[in-house]
């Protein structure tokens, strides 16, 4: 099998995943993933996709991440290892679909308008 790379996205962060064959390593920005990501949260949602296909001790996984928050990074990663389980293996949509994992989350921040204080709160209004 050769290498597989999809890119997953979510608010502003893009994460360029690498699938192959291996013992199942994951490195993100070239440190572990327990170093990049801390919390036992973030590192649940990065290996979901994996856990639920029993694919966890299967592939070796590289992750370039960049921009936004770690919350959405670890996000991007989810959607983006989805993605690369289902073209391995199509059998795979039927399970990661129902649980919402190969849809792309459209909810962006909203920009500030001109003339307010950010994209929906106002200067305050005085009267007199």
């Amino acid at each position: 099998m050769e290498t597989v790379h999809k890119i997953g996205r979510r608010k502003t962060a893009v994460a360029r995943v690498y699938v192959s064959e291996g013992q199942g390593n994951i490195t993100v920005n070239g440190k572990e993933l327990t170093a990049y990501l801390t919390t036992g949260t973030l590192q649940y949602k990065v290996k979901q996709a994996l856990l639920l296909t029993d694919n966890l001790e299967s592939f070796n996984i590289t992750v370039n991440v960049y921009g936004g928050g770690v919350t959405g990074q670890a996000e991007a990663i989810r959607l983006a290892i989805s993605r690369a389980l289902c073209e391995i293996n199509p059998e795979n949509r039927a399970i990661l679909k129902p649980e919402g994992l190969l849809t792309r989350d459209p909810r962006m921040v909203e920009r500030k308008k001109y003339g307010q204080k950010k994209a929906r709160k106002k200067y305050q209004f005085s009267k007199r």
